[in-house]
This record gives C-alpha cells, sequence and structure tokens, in this order.
C-alpha cells in the first residue's frame, strides 16, 4: 500500500499522540524531554505545523523509539494464515517484522524421551508459551515443568527435547532463523524432531 504525503504526516502525528499517551506522559513532558515548546508539540500533533526531519529524529528518541517505527508505512497484509504441516501436527506463521522469525503452533500428546540421545542441540535461541496443559522441557540435565501461560526462553545450543505430562499441551513457539534452522534439518534427515513446540 502506498501512502499519500498527507496521509503519512497524519498517521505520524496520531503515532507521536498514542505514545506519548501509552507513555503516560503530558504534552508539557514530553515537550521537555524532546527540547522543544509544549505549543509546538502541540500543533504537531494537531497537524498546524508542518513535520521537520529533524523535530522528528529528537521526538522518536524522546519517545523511546526509533525514526523507521515512526514513520513506518501502513501494510494491507495486517492478517496472515499459517502454513500447515501436517506430518507434524503444526503450524507455521513466519513474522513478517522479524525476518526468519518463525512462530510455531503444535499440540504435544507425547511425554518427552526418555532416552537422552533423542535430545538435540543447534545454534539458536527459542521461546515458548503452554496455551493449555503441561509440558515438559528437558534442557541439559535439568527437567522443567512448564504450566499454562508459563513461558520458557533458552538458548538451543543446550541438548534439549519437550513433551507433554497428564495428558495433551498446545504450544506456541518463537524461533530465531538459526533455531528454526536446525528443526529443519533434523526434519530432512528424517529424525524425530520432538523439540518443536
Amino acid at each position: 500500500m502506498t501512502q499519500e504525503p498527507g496521509e503519512l504526516e497524519s498517521l505520524v502525528r496520531q503515532r507521536i499522540r498514542a505514545l506519548r499517551l501509552a507513555q503516560g506522559w503530558s504534552l508539557e513532558e514530553l515537550a521537555t524531554r524532546a527540547n522543544v515548546s509544549q505549543s509546538t508539540l502541540s500543533r504537531i500533533e494537531n497537524g498546524r505545523r508542518r513535520l521537520a526531519l529533524d523535530q522528528l529524529v529528537t521526538l522518536a528518541r524522546a519517545l523511546e523509539t526509533s525514526l523507521d517505527q515512526l514513520v513506518e508505512t501502513a501494510t494491507d497484509d495486517v492478517v496472515s494464515n499459517p502454513v500447515v504441516d501436517a506430518a507434524r501436527g503444526s503450524m507455521r506463521w513466519p513474522l513478517k517484522a522479524e525476518p526468519g522469525v518463525t512462530v510455531v503452533r503444535q499440540r504435544v500428546t507425547d511425554p518427552p524421551p526418555g532416552n537422552p540421545t533423542r535430545m538435540r542441540a543447534h545454534p539458536g535461541r527459542e521461546w515458548l508459551v503452554v496455551l493449555s496443559g503441561t509440558a515438559v522441557l528437558l534442557l541439559g540435565d535439568r527437567r522443567l515443568r512448564i504450566e499454562t501461560n508459563q513461558a520458557a526462553e533458552f538458548p538451543t545450543m543446550l541438548p534439549h527435547a519437550i513433551g507433554a505430562e497428564g495428558g495433551p499441551c498446545e504450544l506456541l513457539g518463537i524461533f530465531d532463523r538459526d533455531a528454526r534452522r536446525g528443526h529443519q534439518r533434523g526434519e530432512d534427515a528424517g529424525k524425530p524432531d520432538r523439540t518443536s513446540p
């Protein structure tokens, strides 16, 4: 979607105001942080003052964001569909905002492997949250129970495996590029991959 200059300016003004309010700051407080007058800031937010690049840089810094995020254009592709992997019983959503990051939702029914040789290690980092049930994360020599609404984040260079305890559990996992590659290599080699949430 291409934005007309007026539409983009309006969007940037809305973001400045929304970010200020999200921080709980008054016009006066943001003006002080950005080293601009309160009336200038008010006119910027209300569209009665032209946006200047140097002011946008200063405002972005004061709002604890980047200029890129402040002027980023809206996109039409807000809703996306998952890629379904029926063989593994999982769905995967690639995130557009973070290249190489993948989100996977999976129902896990089996307990974690009893044999430590079934644990895998590979470069990367993983994060998971248990949506329902109880998951067990084997991480090196540790056995961690993760209950509904609890999360875990770990470097995947530690040998790891994930299973269910006391019945099925639903997981939502986020993999960085290296972690996803490590799991795909295991899948491609025909090895069982019990670590992917």
